[in-house]
């Protein structure tokens, strides 16, 4: 699975972060490349049509796998314990949601948010860097 960062920084050609991501995008096509609705609604933001962002991602043989009801409830667990937790509060559930939907889909995440998902997540597989 790959997380909206990775798609941000391809499609922005963010100065810092591009190559790295280009390069674990690149590996991970070999095995398959996935994402799930909450990674697309937050990467078709900057795209003018549906059009446009299905045919990129098609262009990547980019899934696009429903959301999992154990995820959900995962996803909620683990929010719970950050709200608990956390002073700032700053992360927002559909974060969470990733990180749950790809930990019960045994999923590998590439991300460049490794922290919130180690902390959260400790069995989800990660390539970060």
């Amino acid at each position: 699975m790959v997380d909206s960062n990775i798609w941000i920084d391809i499609f922005t050609s963010d100065p810092k972060w591009a190559s790295w991501s280009e390069e674990k995008l690149k590996y991970a096509m070999t095995f398959g490349l996935c994402i799930n609705p909450i990674i697309f609604s937050e990467i078709s933001i900057p795209f003018d049509s549906l059009d446009e962002i299905q045919s990129i991602l098609n262009d990547f043989n980019c899934e696009i796998l429903p959301l999992p009801i154990e995820a959900g409830f995962l996803a909620g667990k683990a929010f719970l314990k950050y709200r608990k937790k956390s002073q700032m509060k700053s992360s927002p559930l559909p974060d969470f949601y990733i990180g749950a939907h790809a930990d019960h889909s045994k999923l590998t995440l590439i991300t460049r948010d490794a922290n919130r998902y180690k902390t959260y997540f400790p069995n989800l597989q990660l390539i970060f860097p």
